[in-house]
């Protein structure tokens, strides 16, 4: 029996022209507001890819488990686990990034937090702060007071969110050997958001 041969950007051939079929993306979140909220904001044809976001409220290892299961109920051409550093064991989210990753998972994971992506919108952000601190520093940054569930803070930062994903990647540079666990601040969420925009018109 042949095999469907698989191209270097992880597609097979008959999906190289991403204008003209159907991707499924499964996103599993951590949170059930936040995050599924901000990707599901995101502006892609569902005649060019179909985003099925799950907010499951689980820790990461519980998350990842949730993903396996949700996987076998569709058949999807990616599926993302989005999760934070937070306050779990570092067993716990590497062990989550590994697990994930084992499956042909991808992780879009947060040290501390997702609001970190937010806050790289405005400014590049290469000092840890808690994570109880986001929501103040968000506050300054906006001039307003910060909504941690908003429905609309996709299209608001809509506009800088090229200079966020350029924070993003520096961030990531700034270790020289990359452990998730331990590097606060730094996210790559960034690398969910470039996929998805490959598909928006």
């Amino acid at each position: 029996m042949s095999k469907k041969k698989i191209n270097s950007s992880g597609y097979s051939p008959r999906k190289v022209n991403t204008r003209e079929i159907r991707q499924r993306f499964l996103i599993v979140c951590e949170g059930s507001k936040t995050e599924p909220n901000y990707f599901r904001s995101f502006r892609v044809p569902k005649n060019v890819a179909e985003i099925d976001v799950q907010g499951v409220g689980e820790n990461p290892s519980k998350l990842v488990q949730s993903a396996k299961e949700l996987n076998k109920q569709g058949e999807y051409d990616q599926v993302w686990c989005v999760f934070d550093r937070n306050s779990w064991t570092i067993e716990d989210f590497n062990n989550a990034i590994k697990n994930a990753e084992a499956h042909g998972f991808k992780v879009a994971y947060s040290n501390e937090a997702f609001e970190l992506w937010y806050v790289l919108h405005f400014e590049f952000l290469h000092t840890g702060i808690p994570r109880s601190d986001y929501p103040r520093k968000l506050t300054s940054l906006f001039g307003r007071t910060y909504q941690k569930n908003s429905e609309t803070i996709y299209d608001e930062l809509f506009e800088k969110q090229a200079i966020a994903i350029k924070n993003a990647e520096n961030l990531l540079k700034q270790y020289n050997s990359q452990i998730p666990a331990k590097d606060n601040p730094s996210t790559t969420v960034h690398l969910l958001v470039k996929e998805l925009n490959k598909f928006i018109l």
